[in-house]
Formats: C-alpha cells, structure tokens, sequence
C-alpha cells in the first residue's frame, strides 16, 4: 500500500524555513503544524541563511514585497539549492508592478526553485516576462477552464521544461506539471477565493511535502494540491449558519489537521493529461 503525503509529512515533521508576507504568515504557520511540519519564520539577511541551513525545505512568498526581504530571498534560496534542500516559490502578483516582476523573475533565475505554484496570471507572467494581473488575483482573461486545459497544460509543460522546476497552477482546475508529465485536480471550492492566504498556505505545504517526499516530488506536489482543495471541501460541508468566511479559513485549517488518508484518497479528484 502506498504511504499517503499526509503520512509521509506526519512522520517526517520537516522543519519549513517561510519568507513570506505578513497578511497571512500566522495562517501559513498555523497550516503547517496542521499538517504535522514545523514552521520558522526569518526575514532578515543576517539569519536567512543560517536559518535556512537547519531548515528541510524553504518557501519563498512575494505578497509583501520589501526592499529587506528581496535580499534574504535571494541569500536563503541559494544556500538551501546548495544543501539540495526543496525550494517554492511563490510569485504573489507577478506582472501587478515592476519590482513584484523582477523579483520574481530574478529568484526564478539566480534561486531555480524546487517549484513554483502561483495563479494562472502569475505563472504565465514569469513565462513571458511581463503580463498584467488583477492586484495579487489572476486575469478573468488567462483562467484555465475546461474549454483550453489541453493547451494551457502544453503551456505548462514547456515552461516546466525550461526552468527545470515543477509548475503548479491552481485556480477552478488545477494543473500540475513536471514539463513531462501533467496533472490535472478538480478539488475545491469557489468560496476558498474569499479567504485571504489559501495560496500562501499551499505553498508552505507544498514545501513541506517535498521535504518529505523527495523521491517523487511530482505525485508529491499533486497529491498537496488535491489536499488543500479537500481540506476546503471538507470545511465548507461543516459550515454552519451565520458562518462566514473567518469562520471558514479556521474549518480549513482543522479539516487539514484533521484530515485522514481515507478523507484525501476518498475526495481527491486527479487525472493524468
């Protein structure tokens, strides 16, 4: 029987360096000891990389983009490739201004991460090197549906290939994608939109699981995607009346803490392209 993500996280108990944005960096820790990990918190250059050094895996988030943490991003992510250790990044709002483009296109460049996760518009930005997104929300007009997943994922693909990172796109169908082989998840729910941070959250979990997994980071980072999406189903059928959105970020924090092996393989919705 194969050894579930959830599994494999609960026993390794990685220790996760985040340098990540202050709307949502409690959330972020909050998730990953949800899921069994351990999260660490240093944004300055003068620890980064020490911090780094101790750390199983690194997630680098650039929701709040400011001239202290461009520096420890580039410093934390270049000794964790050094030490092998998996690498995310998370380019919040790439193509919103020009400092969030270049920084994110500069870390993908100097840093090469493990992965990268982010919106449709995000992704597609750091492809081409510019685009236009709505603040940190991607364009209505770049939206993977249906209708075009046979092209964005060709997209994908050849982005994968290129960077030699694993790309994951989520939105209303998620897309996974190694530049070889590519996935497609159809967890969630529209509501987890008006929750702030669920990206964010992703992120740090994925890096989590590829700390935990090293051997198949690709059914790792998809089997973490599915996850987040369950864990917002599974929230939002236990809402109750008068609930609203605070209330549902905390449910999807305890469906994750609570999550089974049976809960993921039983709700998890993933087919190869």
């Amino acid at each position: 029987m194969n050894t579930s993500i959830l599994e494999k996280v609960r026993c390794a108990v990685p220790l996760i360096h985040c340098i990540t944005n202050y709307v949502t960096v409690n959330d972020v820790a909050n998730v990953l000891l949800a899921i069994g990990a351990r999260p660490v918190m240093a944004d300055d250059p003068e620890e980064a990389e020490e911090i780094t050094a101790i750390a199983a895996g690194l997630c680098l988030n650039i929701g709040t983009l400011n001239a202290r943490t461009i520096p420890s991003m580039l410093l934390a992510g270049k000794r964790a490739r050094d030490l092998g250790h998996p690498v995310v990044l998370d380019p919040v709002g790439a193509g919103a201004s020009k400092l969030r483009t270049e920084t994110a296109l500069r870390l993908l460049d100097e840093v090469q991460p493990t992965l990268v996760r982010g919106n449709i518009s995000e992704i597609r930005t750091l492809a081409v090197g510019t685009g236009t997104t709505s603040g940190v929300d991607a364009s209505a007009a770049d939206a993977v549906t249906e209708e075009n997943l046979a092209a964005s994922a060709d997209f994908l693909r050849a982005f994968a290939a290129r960077t030699g990172a694993i790309i994951a796109v989520t939105g209303a169908v998620d897309l996974v994608t190694d530049g070889s082989s590519c996935y497609a998840v159809r967890n969630g729910r529209a509501e987890m939109g008006r929750v702030t941070g669920t990206g964010c959250q992703l992120s740090a979990l994925l890096a989590a699981s590829l700390a935990a997994a090293p051997s198949d980071p690709l059914a790792a980072v998809t089997e973490t995607v599915a996850l987040m999406g369950v864990a917002g189903e599974l929230a939002w059928a236990r809402m109750g009346e008068h609930e609203g959105n605070a209330s549902y970020r905390t449910r999807i924090i305890d469906s994750i803490y609570c999550m089974t092996d049976e809960d993921l393989s039983g709700h998890s919705r993933i087919t190869k392209l």
